[in-house]
């Protein structure tokens, strides 16, 4: 299981809905796949544009498929470039992957028997035992405040970037949660790759989320 499927879990709750605006999970999930890429040795950010630096197949189709679409453009692009064209139709792709594997189930039905309603809720009615780790591994870093190996610290770091940790760690100190999801998504855990293209997707995720919020207001 990958970044993607540890944050689309995350991003909904034990009903299947999501806990956080479908404009943010979708930039995470964009996020998440070119972090996957980074955390891979298969993208580097050279002069703030990704380059790929390895096209051999990652064993994930929607990750390969990412590194294709990067690698086949005759330009240079931004990891904002990427991060908005990867947030387009990325949930989809993975919340079917979860439901073809049996960790989730698909409820579809409507709202006031009109508007139409699709949740996700788990497979067996209990937490996916995926999920289960990814909350275990990003508590511990949070409240441990030692070394976090760099999968749980990327996750960790788009938890923040979405502000999804708002729901996640509601137990917990504010404070504490912010200064140490801060600490985690700046520290020394990543290679040089990995850090520059977190702080353009982190960058990007608010950017789209803005937009997308202004674009809400303006037309309604």
């Amino acid at each position: 299981m990958s970044l993607l499927d540890e944050f689309a879990l995350l991003g909904h709750d034990d009903e299947g809905r999501k806990i956080i605006d479908g404009t943010r999970l979708d930039y995470g999930l964009g996020g998440a796949l070119l972090l996957e890429l980074a955390l891979s040795g298969r993208i580097d950010v050279v002069g703030k544009k990704v380059v790929v630096i390895d096209p051999a197949p990652t064993g994930d189709a929607l990750v390969d498929d990412a590194l294709a679409r990067i690698r086949s453009d005759s330009h240079d692009r931004k990891p904002g470039h990427w991060l908005g064209k990867f947030a387009k139709g990325t949930r989809e792709s993975v919340l079917s992957h979860l439901v073809a594997a049996e960790v989730l189930r698909v409820e579809r039905g409507t709202v006031l028997a009109v508007f139409p309603r699709t949740r996700y809720p788990a497979a067996d009615g209990t937490e996916p035992a995926l999920e289960a780790d990814a909350r275990r591994r990003m508590r511990a870093a949070i409240l441990d405040g030692g070394a976090v190996d760099p999968r749980t610290a990327a996750l960790c770091s788009l938890v923040a970037a979405t502000e999804m940790d708002r729901k996640i760690f509601a137990d917990l100190d504010r404070r504490l949660v912010k200064a140490r999801l801060k600490e985690i998504s700046e520290g020394s855990w990543a290679a040089v790759a990995v850090r520059k293209a977190l702080q353009e997707i982190q960058s990007a995720i608010i950017a789209g989320a803005v937009a997308a919020s202004t674009a809400a207001v303006i037309s309604s």
